[in-house]
Order: C-alpha cells, then sequence, then structure tokens
C-alpha cells in the first residue's frame, strides 16, 4: 500500500513537471512567433509575400510544438501503449477531421492550386483567398458555365480539405490562361440567320485572344498537360432550337475578362442586328395551328 501511494505520488510529480514544461513550451513558441512575424513585418510590405511568410511561420511553429510536446509526454512503453490505443480511437471518431488534414498535405505537395487561383469544387467556384489546415476559403463567383459569365456574390465560402477526394476540382487559372467562352444568340426561323450568322461571327471574331498567345500558351502548358483543342480559332455553330435558330459563337478569352468581353461582344450583335430589318432575336413561343374555321365566343 505504501509503494502504491509512493508511486501515485512520483507520477503525479512527473506529470506536474511535464505540464509546466509544456506549458512554458507553448508560451515561448507563440512569443517566438510574434517577434519573428514582427520583425519580417518591418521588412515586408507586400501583402502576398507576407500572408505566405505568416503562414509558413505557423506552420513551423506548430510543427515544432508537436514534436516537442511528443518527447515530453511519450515517454516510457506503458504510455506509449496508452498513447497508441489513444491515436488509434481518436483516427476513428476524427475520420473527417484526418481527412481534411491529408487534403492539406495533398494541396501543399501536388499544388492542384494556390493562392490567387478560380477554382471550382464541388459546385462552388471563385478566387481562392486562404488556405489553412482544415479547409480553404473561396472569394465566391456566380456563374461557372453555361453561357453565363462570372459575378463576385459578395460572400466567402469555407470548404472541407477532403473534398479534394471525392469531388472533381477545376483550376481555371493553372498552365493555359484562356478559357473558351461560348455565347448563345437565338433568332427566329423567320430571320436572315445566315446575316445574322455573319453578325456573330464578327463580334467574337472582333474581340477574341490573339491566336498567336493562345497557341503560344498552349505549347507552354502541353509541356505538363496533354491538351486536345480541336477549334482556337473564333467560330459560330448553328443548329435548331425549339423558338428559332441558335447561333453559339465560341472565342478564346482571358478568363480573368469573360464578362467584360462578353458584354463587349454582345453590344456589337445587338448593334449589328438593330440594322438588319430581317433578323430578329427569338423568345419562347407558343403556335397553334387549326383546320377549318375557327368560331370565337363573345367576339364582337
Amino acid at each position: 500500500m505504501t509503494e502504491t501511494i509512493a508511486d501515485w505520488l512520483n507520477l503525479s510529480s512527473v506529470w506536474q513537471a511535464q505540464l509546466i514544461v509544456s506549458g512554458a513550451l507553448i508560451v515561448a513558441l507563440v512569443l517566438s512567433r510574434t517577434v519573428v512575424l514582427a520583425i519580417v513585418h518591418r521588412r515586408i510590405k507586400e501583402p502576398s509575400v507576407w500572408y505566405r511568410a505568416r503562414k509558413l511561420t505557423s506552420y513551423i511553429v506548430t510543427f515544432v510544438g508537436f514534436v516537442a510536446l511528443a518527447s515530453i509526454w511519450i515517454r516510457g512503453s506503458g504510455l506509449a501503449t496508452y498513447v497508441g490505443f489513444l491515436t488509434a480511437g481518436l483516427a476513428i471518431a476524427l475520420s473527417d477531421v484526418l481527412k481534411n488534414l491529408a487534403g492539406w498535405l495533398f494541396i501543399v505537395l501536388r499544388r492542384p492550386f494556390r493562392v490567387g487561383d478560380r477554382v471550382s469544387v464541388g459546385g462552388e467556384a471563385g478566387d481562392v483567398i486562404d488556405i489553412r489546415a482544415f479547409r480553404f476559403s473561396l472569394q465566391e463567383w456566380a456563374a461557372v458555365t453555361g453561357g453565363g459569365f462570372p459575378a463576385y456574390t459578395g460572400r466567402i465560402v469555407h470548404i472541407p480539405n477532403g473534398l479534394l477526394f471525392t469531388e472533381p476540382a477545376a483550376n481555371y487559372s493553372e498552365g493555359f490562361e484562356y478559357v473558351f467562352h461560348e455565347i448563345p444568340v437565338l433568332v427566329t426561323f423567320e430571320s436572315n440567320w445566315r446575316r445574322a450568322r455573319e453578325i456573330v461571327l464578327e463580334a467574337v471574331e472582333r474581340h477574341a485572344a490573339s491566336l498567336d498567345e493562345v497557341a503560344a500558351e498552349m505549347r507552354t502548358t502541353s509541356q505538363e498537360y496533354r491538351l486536345t483543342i480541336d477549334q482556337v480559332a473564333p467560330a459560330v455553330f448553328t443548329r435548331v432550337g425549339d423558338s428559332g435558330v441558335e447561333l453559339t459563337g465560341r472565342l478564346a478569352v482571358p478568363y480573368l475578362k469573360t464578362r467584360a468581353i462578353e458584354d463587349l461582344v454582345w453590344t456589337d450583335i445587338l448593334d449589328g442586328i438593330a440594322g438588319e430589318p430581317d433578323v430578329e432575336l427569338a423568345y419562347p413561343t407558343v403556335r397553334a395551328y387549326f383546320e377549318g374555321p375557327v368560331r370565337i365566343e363573345g367576339g364582337e
């Protein structure tokens, strides 16, 4: 009994010492990080460089603190066994947290995107403004595909890092700096659709990116990815829709200027159609055909 009490007292004193050392270590690390950041902030004024320096300092301090605390507390086979069982239980209970941490390692090592890139993940799209150990943040924009142009909503979306393993991710900024944007124009069946096609083609050719610049970007990106693009030059594709003839203009534009260029293209198209009396824009309509005489009740 006396030996048990003595062992407990010894163990208690050891734990107290470990707690004191751990607390002192945490305080020292926090103070060190504050001092380092203060020194760096005096020398660096560029926001993007300051952001990366702050993140790198946080990662280093966290790693050093984790290793130091582990060396303080994990001593002796008994405690090591206990920590092993505890770790296994936490791995099961915190599977989502660990998956998010693995996603962060994937972002850091494989670089699917960086801060400032425009991406779409799991139905959410925007510009990456922050990357942390468990989630990354997007400055949300409204439209991804389908003829619409991106417009900032004013919201910030936080996405768990683990979503990268289960959802498709698109990076609009990596490698190829252009997107092939499509603008559908619907004219009535009675319109001179050939003249309308000429108007749309003239508009997309006037505002499309330089073919030489697009080809140079493609050659650079092809060194890392196998690109297959069958149509680089501006073009118009024709098909018959429910309410008219659909003319889809396609052109390469810088991904950051999609909205501005679509505005210019539509302005030219509308001006061109306004000067053509035999071309009219179409809209959803319903047409009814009757055979024989039609009688209207209550008419005058």
